[in-house]
């Protein structure tokens, strides 16, 4: 059995796990979640410390006896990494999430991967308008149980993630030496499946495992997400 850190995405919310957390805990693993930081002046390192923190209030010495699998989501994938040297992670899994590159902003991150075109392509193909502004129900929303979505737009929405995040390079050499697996919602329209299946190939060498579901699959499909993490 291991311990799941759920690392959010620009959302920076614990709320966005609350559907997996009953579906790991009833297969027998524990779970830490965490509110990242919203100040407009933390950076990755200000996120990296609110991770380690929450393990250790929340599994303090237990985190080096038992399996640690960190788990980020979206914009997760910048911070998650820098855990790594921090905590003794034997998995870090990444969902639907950004692969970033030693000196590359979130900022930068979307023209050097070719995010906004493959968006566009991929609306285009699905019958939607490839020039449509962004729209977070459509895009993240879309196959997230209505009632969820009313509950999350009925609440006071969250600060935007903090510019220092976006504009900070990404601090590390190299990716850390950590196994390491990214599944991928087959249904995202915001991170096309083949934009990053092309992605991961190139940045990490790594085959990407695919499920059903968006952007948000822990809030669509908490039990496949579920299934997915603990099937190796």
């Amino acid at each position: 059995m291991a311990i799941h850190v759920l690392v959010p995405g620009a959302d920076g919310r614990a709320w966005y796990w609350h559907r997996l957390v009953p579906e790991l805990r009833a297969r027998g693993h524990e779970t830490v979640t965490m509110d990242l930081p919203d100040e407009d002046s933390a950076g990755l390192a200000e996120f990296a410390d609110a991770i380690c923190e929450a393990v250790q209030v929340t599994v303090g010495e237990r985190a080096g006896q038992q399996r640690l699998v960190v788990v980020a989501q979206s914009l997760g994938g910048f911070s998650a990494p820098l855990v790594c040297g921090r905590l003794p992670v034997d998995e870090l899994v990444l969902v639907n999430a950004m692969v970033p590159v030693s000196g590359e902003s979130a900022g930068q991150w979307w023209e050097n991967t070719g995010q906004p075109q493959a968006r566009a392509a991929y609306a285009a193909a699905s019958g939607r308008d490839p020039d449509a502004p962004f729209d977070v129900r459509a895009d993240f929303f879309h196959d997230v149980p209505r009632e969820l979505t009313e509950q999350a737009f009925a609440a006071q929405p969250p600060p935007p993630p903090p510019s220092a995040l976006f504009a900070e390079p990404w601090p590390l050499p190299r990716w850390p030496e950590v196994p390491t697996r990214f599944l991928q919602g087959r249904e995202d329209r915001f991170f096309p499946l083949e934009f990053q299946r092309r992605v991961v190939r190139e940045r990490l060498g790594l085959d990407l495992e695919e499920l059903p579901g968006g952007h948000l699959v822990a809030l669509s499909r908490p039990r496949e997400l579920a299934e997915l993490l603990l099937s190796t």
